[in-house]
């Protein structure tokens, strides 16, 4: 009834509509006016055919309405005729002024002026050229692409409104048809974010390239002064000028992803890549490859007893899940640990091998992640090197071999005999399931790190022999988000956070061996926060005080589980 009532109500508002009505009304009284003066002048030839002897019974005034209806639409019963001349010359001219004015004239009319316009009404109900006053807290993203797409799917998880500004109406139409919530507007148009609320949005993020960014983070920043704009920037020399733009926050994602791709890579002197803070507490991610930790379970390991860090979770073939006494660790599991620095550096003393992984690291794309992913290696002191198809792309030709990563003869040029790992670049998934399939063929004990530019591909590279798989739109949603997010919550996995939140009521003067929180809500605890500072891994039989803060890992559901028993 809402999407009814906003169709009607933008229709009546058009001036063009407004006249398109007054025309139709007017060519109606016509034809109403037509109709009459025919159902008169049927009653005087009826009236001139009975003094000429031709009809013995004259007719009412409904019979003389349903006649000049029944041959101006052409239906021509024959239950009522002329028999003389002049009334089938009547009949003619009522015959095709019907076919005229009601065949014709009437189609055109009511499709030209009232039926287009209306169907424009609910195009235009379906992609909006504004939002209502009261909308804020929304997020107003300028571009539709895969990062997008994720960001979009999790601000509806998570409840937060949000717009996809669309240029043309067909690509609005074929947008919202797909389930998005989309606006119609010019992007470097100041009136548009006017009517988006950007004074009010609680962002505005674009992802195209540097120079629209640029544009559109100039033009919102006329309207909104105080909005926070996030843009992504594929050069580096992009950074300062969208910054001096009006941008709060520019995101290399590329560099992002290579970063992520490098520190999942064996060998080197850590163990421990940091991946977040929250506030004090440190959030990290260390490979198990190569470890004594490999075949043993959570509880073998001690973690907590050797080394006093939470474990928050594990990723296995892409899948995350929360760490249990019986999870066992594989050569491939990546662990996610929460901890103080000092914690973090006692686990590398530890678990760091004696004996480090030899051989060189192949980078199969030179783009600007396979770059990115090359630079993050050469500062954790790992060899590395590239192989490039197109020569273009070149930019150390002294570490860049030139051709198709699909010939042999190249990946033994880069040592894919001796390497210890292949990190897949390209943005292409489908290359990068070929080659997945062809250098584990080639090297089944060979590390494979590959890109997954669309989300779908994930599995399907795990399944084509992948060890690790990095999403380019997952990282760039979650990073995104985690600058929306409010700054007691830090997205860590998809659908994973940690959460700070004042201790309720009902759980002052309890432990945490007695609250069973994890048990009844599904959300652990892994810091609590008072006043004598912040306890990471704290005591379970301690009391918690009135006034502290816990900070707990749990999906969403979990913290909605959270307070609904305990309240907060």
């Amino acid at each position: 009834m809402k999407f009814a009532a906003s169709q009607v109500l933008y229709f009546l508002r058009n001036r063009s509509t407004q006249r398109n009505v007054h025309l139709l009304l007017r060519f109606i009284a016509v034809l109403t006016l037509l109709v009459f003066v025919y159902s008169v002048l049927f009653h005087y030839l009826v009236a001139y055919e009975m003094a000429q002897g031709l009809r013995n019974h004259g007719e009412s005034f409904v019979t003389g309405l349903y006649w000049t209806l029944t041959v101006m639409t052409t239906l021509g019963f024959g239950d009522i005729t002329f028999a003389s001349d002049l009334g089938k010359i009547f009949s003619m001219l009522v015959l095709m002024s019907g076919i005229i004015f009601l065949l014709v004239l009437l189609p055109f009319t009511f499709i030209q002026f009232f039926y287009a316009p209306w169907m424009e009404a609910q195009a235009a109900a379906r992609a909006p050229r504004f939002l209502p006053p009261r909308v804020a807290g929304h997020v107003i993203l300028t571009h539709d692409d895969a990062v997008t797409r994720a960001l979009m799917r999790k601000l509806e998880q998570y409840h937060y409104q949000y717009v996809l500004l669309v240029g043309e109406l067909e690509e609005a139409l074929r947008l919202h048809d797909q389930g998005l919530r989309v606006v119609l507007g010019d992007r470097d148009s100041p009136e548009t974010y006017r009517r988006l609320q950007g004074p009010q949005a609680a962002l505005v993020a674009t992802t195209a390239t540097d120079p629209i960014n640029t544009n559109i983070a100039f033009t919102v920043r006329e309207v909104a002064p105080d909005v926070p704009i996030l843009a992504t920037a594929h050069e580096a020399a992009s950074v300062d000028i969208l910054a001096l733009a009006g941008c709060n926050h520019v995101l290399q994602l590329h560099e992002m992803l290579g970063q992520s791709l490098a520190r999942r890579t064996r060998g080197g002197d850590s163990l421990i890549h940091e991946i977040g803070r929250f506030d004090q507490l440190i959030i990290a991610e260390a490979l198990v490859s190569g470890t004594r930790l490999v075949g043993q379970t959570l509880l073998e390991s001690r973690l907590r007893e050797e080394v006093g860090l939470t474990l928050v979770g594990v990723w296995e073939y892409g899948q995350f899940a929360l760490a249990q006494p019986t999870t066992t660790f594989g050569p491939n599991t990546v662990l996610v640990l929460a901890g103080s620095p000092d914690q973090m550096e006692r686990f590398n003393r530890i678990f760091l091998p004696e004996s480090p992984i030899e051989g060189p690291v192949i980078i199969i794309g030179g783009g600007r992640v396979g770059r990115a992913t090359q630079r993050a290696l050469d500062d954790r002191g790992l060899p590395s090197v590239i192989i490039e198809r197109l020569p273009e792309h070149v930019r150390d030709p002294a570490r860049t071999i030139v051709g198709s990563a699909a010939e042999l003869e190249v990946l033994q040029r880069a040592g894919i005999e001796q390497a210890q790992a292949v990190i897949l670049t390209t943005h292409d998934d489908d290359i990068n399931i070929y080659l997945t399939i062809y250098c584990r063929r080639l090297r089944p004990e060979i590390q494979v790190i590959s890109r997954a530019t669309e989300e779908r591909n994930i599995q399907t590279l795990h399944r084509a022999g992948a060890d690790l798989v990095m999403s380019y739109a997952s990282m760039g949603a979650n990073t995104i988000f985690n600058l929306l997010q409010r700054s007691d919550i830090l997205m860590v996995a998809e659908g994973l956070n940690i959460f700070r939140v004042t201790l309720p009521a009902s759980l002052q003067g309890v432990s945490l061996k007695e609250s069973s929180i994890r048990a009844r809500s599904g959300c652990s605890v892994i810091a609590v926060q008072s006043a004598e500072g912040i306890q990471i891994n704290p005591d379970p039989v301690k009391r918690l005080e009135a006034g502290s803060e816990l900070i707990l890992v749990g999906d969403m559901q979990a913290e909605g589980r959270f307070q609904r028993i305990f309240g907060g």
